[in-house]
């Protein structure tokens, strides 16, 4: 609960919602993940942004199943400052993340405008976005096209979040 304009908003967390009413299931099924696929994630870096701490974990908890190192944040405004951080410390962050796995909405700066911001950053602006979301339907795919991001995908499907991270940084190993 917080005060806008001397009006009580209450904000849901519609991911910690859903694990009480209806839990899925967390883990990657056997056979996504091999030996050669966790000695390849080992040597690739994730960042997560999310502001439900309950898709945190579970993002979290995929990637590093997989064997990716993960850094975790909680809104696009974080996270637009950690990796313009990261560039005046002279940091090339293509080659430090293999990817950005982004919730949309959130407080402060949702995926949509951290993923513009980032595409209209020269330093930034190669680094792969998957926006990930609760939120599915076409309007959010077309805005997933319009504001750049290299992938769409519904949350929380272990597998294909796996699936979809681990070709990703085999495309880019290639």
């Amino acid at each position: 609960v917080c005060q806008v304009e001397k009006e009580m908003v209450e904000i849901l967390d519609v991911e910690q919602i859903l694990s009480e009413v209806a839990p899925t299931r967390q883990d990657i099924s056997e056979g996504i993940v091999n030996e050669g696929v966790q000695e390849n994630a080992k040597k690739h870096h994730i960042l997560i942004v999310d502001d439900s701490s309950v898709a945190r974990k579970q993002i979290k908890r995929c990637m590093e199943q997989v064997g990716f190192a993960t850094t975790v944040l909680c809104d696009g405004r974080e996270a637009l400052d950690y990796l313009q951080g990261m560039v005046a410390d002279g940091v090339d962050v293509t080659k430090e993340f293999a990817m950005v796995i982004s919730d949309i909405e959130m407080p402060e700066m949702d995926g949509y405008t951290l993923t513009t911001t980032i595409r209209n950053d020269s330093r930034l602006q190669d680094l792969f976005i998957l926006l990930h979301t609760s939120l599915s339907g076409v309007f959010n795919e077309a805005m997933v096209k319009k504001v750049g991001a290299d992938g769409f995908l519904a949350k929380f499907q272990p597998d294909e979040l796996a699936r979809l991270a681990i070709e990703t940084v085999q495309a880019q190993s290639d």
